[in-house]
């Protein structure tokens, strides 16, 4: 008998003032018990709108039909069919504006919690499933995909076990990419990321490291090494910056490299060799997931005052609810419609100490729907800090578009490359992820990875007839 429950199991957390001062995973997960009651809650619709508001797919008013029964392993079975990173998804995918968001049960209550319910069935079958992994019969063909991010892995995931010897392409030195460096480990465990490029290894997918294409080869390189079709799944990671004055001071920092050096180089821990400033009062220029990200691993940096310095009110923020909430009870200051105009320094240390704003109020709606800020005429202040560090998006690096002959790309510099399959104009060669849509989400990013996977399926095999 369904749970008419109108609200979702809670999920237990760290206490916001334990988990700001470390980095363990602040979402502490549900036990079974937890799992089953929520997992009947789920009405089963005939019709399924849940599904279509998931872009890799997953069955899953199946797999929640699995957890009412307690068949936790098989749940995690049917997750995998169309997902090839549940664990990941269940705890970074913005499920509240896609799946959660065409359930029926958040019509006169709060949806099916269905990202908590795939986060803990995957874990459950990492710790629990003893299956070995098989590398898939080989179909005789070679692929290669650049970029261990999540487009990159779901892509060489896919055609994996579709039989390809499937060869990735990654410039860092760990596999992973936007997974490893940037979201910080209280949200996404990394050896969670870790084991499902594990996974991956299992079924004979390859990763070299430390490879740029561009410089160590090209895209046209990789192609006459015998590579039958290439996936470019490399990402948007340069940073854009403000572009006022005082940015070139000691203790400003893209959020891109702040949260590499925590996430990816561990500047948290004591013995670590990375340099970072472990500044007291920091703002964080942004709104959107990574402005918090960067903001709550300041504060647990030992900072004592963060602010997230955004132009628009708190309505127009871009992050998700959840994050907005969590930063909120860890101690985050926000300072809305507020605007930098200049990075103050001290010109003898050449080092942050302030950021000087002006306060503004929302005009007309501009191009993106959103209303315009405006500036208030003689409304500059100055926030005192000793750090701050920029969030306001990035674009795709440009090397593989200024090195590949006949690769389309747009005047953001993003790739050219159809909606559907992926395919870019140049014959061959497949994109997805950021480096086609700009920053987006992981599970768009999964989406298009899986598309692409499925039209160079088809391009071989009609090449190869």
């Amino acid at each position: 008998m369904a749970n008419m429950n109108p609200k979702k199991c809670p999920m237990p957390e760290q206490d916001p003032n334990v988990r700001n001062k470390n980095f363990e995973e602040v979402a502490l997960g549900y036990t079974p018990e937890m799992a089953i009651e929520e997992a009947q809650r789920c009405l089963n619709c005939k019709h399924k709108p849940c599904v279509s508001g998931c872009p890799v797919g997953v069955k899953i008013p199946e797999f929640i039909a699995l957890v009412a029964e307690g068949k936790f392993i098989e749940a995690a079975a049917k997750i995998k069919e169309t997902s090839a990173l549940p664990a990941v998804c269940g705890r970074v995918c913005p499920q509240e504006s896609q799946c959660e968001s065409k359930c029926v049960r958040g019509i006169k209550g709060e949806p099916v919690a269905i990202g908590r319910l795939e986060r803990f069935v995957a874990d459950y079958a990492m710790a629990n499933d003893k299956t070995e992994i098989t590398v898939p019969e080989q179909n005789g063909h070679k692929v290669a995909v650049v970029g261990a991010g999540p487009a990159g892995l779901t892509c060489a995931g896919d055609l994996a076990r579709l039989g390809y010897k499937v060869t990735v392409f990654e410039v860092l030195h760990t596999a992973g990419g936007v997974l490893m460096y940037g979201i910080p480990e209280f949200r996404l465990p990394k050896a969670i990321v870790q084991k499902e490029i594990d996974n991956l290894k299992a079924m004979g997918v390859e990763f070299i490291l430390n490879f740029v294409v561009g410089r160590s080869e090209t895209i046209d390189d990789l192609m006459a090494d015998g590579y039958e079709a290439v996936f470019v799944g490399s990402g948007a990671g340069l940073p854009s910056f403000m572009n006022v004055p005082g940015e070139n001071y000691n203790g400003v920092y893209s959020a891109n490299e702040y949260l590499t050096r925590v996430n990816l180089m561990k500047a948290y821990k004591e013995d670590s060799a990375t340099p970072i400033l472990r500044a007291k009062r920091v703002a964080v220029v942004g709104g959107g997931n990574v402005a918090m990200d960067a903001a709550r691993s300041a504060k647990r940096m030992g900072a004592e005052e963060v602010y997230i310095v955004y132009r628009r009110g708190e309505s127009e923020l871009p992050a998700r609810l959840e994050e907005i909430h969590h930063a909120k009870e860890e101690g985050i200051i926000f300072k809305f419609l507020t605007a930098p105009l200049e990075v103050l320094g001290d010109d003898e240390t050449y080092m942050v100490k302030g950021l000087k704003c002006q306060q503004m109020e929302l005009g007309e709606p501009d191009a993106s729907g959103r209303r315009r800020p405006i500036p208030v005429e003689g409304s500059e202040f100055v926030i005192d800090l000793d750090a701050v560090i920029v969030s306001i998006g990035t674009s795709p690096n440009p090397l593989i578009r200024s090195t590949t002959p006949g690769l389309e790309t747009n005047k953001r510099g993003c790739i050219v490359a159809d909606e559907e399959t992926g395919l870019t104009s140049k014959d061959g060669v497949f994109a997805g992820g950021d480096a086609v849509t700009g920053a987006a989400t992981v599970i768009l990013a999964m989406g298009a990875g899986k598309k692409a996977a499925a039209a160079m399926h088809e391009y071989i095999q009609n090449k190869n007839k």
